[in-house]
């Protein structure tokens, strides 16, 4: 009879009958946990821990209820303690409850809650836009704005930690860039599988605690943000272009997508090709080189000058988070290069031959006019000519006879004086 017995603790206290018949009975409910108790190890996990209930029934194997004041995060299991990872900057409370059975749809016990409360401090201090990004799997950086109700002296810190760490850690490099503040410390990738799993905790305040802290928990698989790839190769091939680079480091390509960007100088086209899968399965790539990949760039002309530059982000097939971008590569370009002399030399003569051939054309054009058109002649000129001619000619006659008029008497008068003296003597 002590397996039916077990069997009745374990659901809710179901009645069974002790002699092989009887009707069915209540289920009993569990009194409520003793002594939770609430602490933080760390920075930001939080422990949970509390005793069976007084008074369970002996039959009942104890199973405890619990979930978070929003009723989120709902677990049922054996364990006398619970923990999150969890960012203080609001009070958080935990509910527990005890019951006999894995059934959910069972009554648990009366809820017993212990909440925890966020540093105290004026709110208005704390820092603001509190952020971190892990750069290429190599070093995390964090960055955060002053709090409204801060002095511009104060002098910030940060402290960090994660599971690779046996203590918490003092990030020593504060920097400001602009309105910002920040500091970056190394966090290399372990080669423990489940490392990526982890979170990094971190907490800003300052030195004189004049502020209230600040908490942010940052999951190692979203915030990532890879170095920009090395572009090795680029070459025509049957009107393709071949572009080869290398993946930055710590990462693999298959957890990677890339963009491909090329500027033609000539049609100043600007084409930016998605790459998903970039496998160097064409002979003319280079094989057997390490972490590389490649991708075929269609209809590209050889015969100009063309730039190409790549980046690349992590895709949700490794991370959660898929959109930081890294910088772009260095540019690489391939095709002809213009010749600026010529160019410039053609910037120069052109206008000129331009405009000697307008100024010819212009002369031509009124030669033209003058063969194609003639000027019709004026017949009031002409008349005015001719009798203006014949009238200067009267008026010289005129004015001669006058004058051969007057030397005549003139003659005369002298002959006449001359004959009246001879006569007197």
């Amino acid at each position: 009879m002590e397996r039916p017995a077990r069997l009745c603790g374990l659901w809710a206290l179901l009645l069974c009958a002790g002699g092989g018949g009887g009707g069915a009975a209540p289920t009993e409910t569990q009194p409520p946990v003793t002594n939770l108790s609430v602490s933080v190890e760390n920075l930001c996990t939080v422990i949970w821990t509390w005793n069976p209930p007084e008074g369970a029934s002996p039959n009942c194997s104890l199973w405890y209820f619990s979930h978070f004041g929003d009723k989120q995060d709902k677990k049922l299991a054996p364990e006398t303690r619970r923990s999150k990872e969890v960012p203080l900057n609001e009070k958080i409370c935990l509910q527990v409850g005890s019951q006999c059975s894995t059934n959910e749809s069972e009554k648990p016990s009366i809820l017993v809650e212990k909440c925890i409360s966020p540093p105290e401090g004026d709110p208005e201090s704390a820092v603001t836009e509190l952020q971190c990004i892990w750069h290429n799997l190599s070093y995390m950086k964090c960055s955060w704005l002053p709090g409204r109700n801060t002095s511009p002296d104060t002098n910030y810190t940060l402290y960090y930690w994660h599971r690779s760490l046996e203590k918490i850690r003092q990030c020593e490099e504060i920097y400001k860039e602009g309105q910002y503040f920040g500091c970056s410390f190394d966090l290399t990738k372990v080669k423990d599988s489940s490392f990526e799993q982890h979170s990094v905790q971190i907490m800003v305040k300052d030195y004189a605690g004049k502020i209230k802290p600040s908490f942010n928990i940052v999951p190692l698989t979203s915030r990532v943000k890879p170095d920009p790839p090395h572009i090795k190769n680029l070459s025509f091939h049957n009107g393709d272009l071949h572009v080869q680079w290398e993946n930055p480091q710590n990462f693999i390509s298959r957890c990677l997508f890339y963009e491909v960007e090329v500027n033609n100088s000539q049609t100043e086209t600007h084409n930016v090709f998605s790459v998903q899968e970039a496998k160097c399965q064409n002979p003319e790539f280079e094989r057997n080189v390490e972490n590389t990949s490649c991708f075929m760039v269609p209809g590209v002309l050889p015969d100009t000058l063309n730039t190409v530059r790549i980046r690349v982000k992590t895709n949700k097939l490794c991370y959660e988070d898929d959109k930081l971008w890294s910088n772009w590569s260095q540019e690489m370009n391939i095709g002809k290069k213009r010749n600026s002399t010529l160019y410039i030399t053609m910037l120069l003569i052109v206008p000129v031959i331009v405009a000697g051939a307008i100024i010819v054309l212009l002369l031509y054009l009124k030669r033209l006019k003058i063969i194609i058109f003639p000027p019709i002649p004026d017949p009031g000129k002409i008349f005015k000519e001719m009798f203006g001619d014949q009238n200067d000619d009267t008026l010289h006659w005129k004015k001669y006879d006058i004058y051969e008029k007057q030397t005549k008497e003139e003659t005369d008068s002298v002959v006449l004086i001359e004959n009246l003296k001879k006569a007197s003597q």
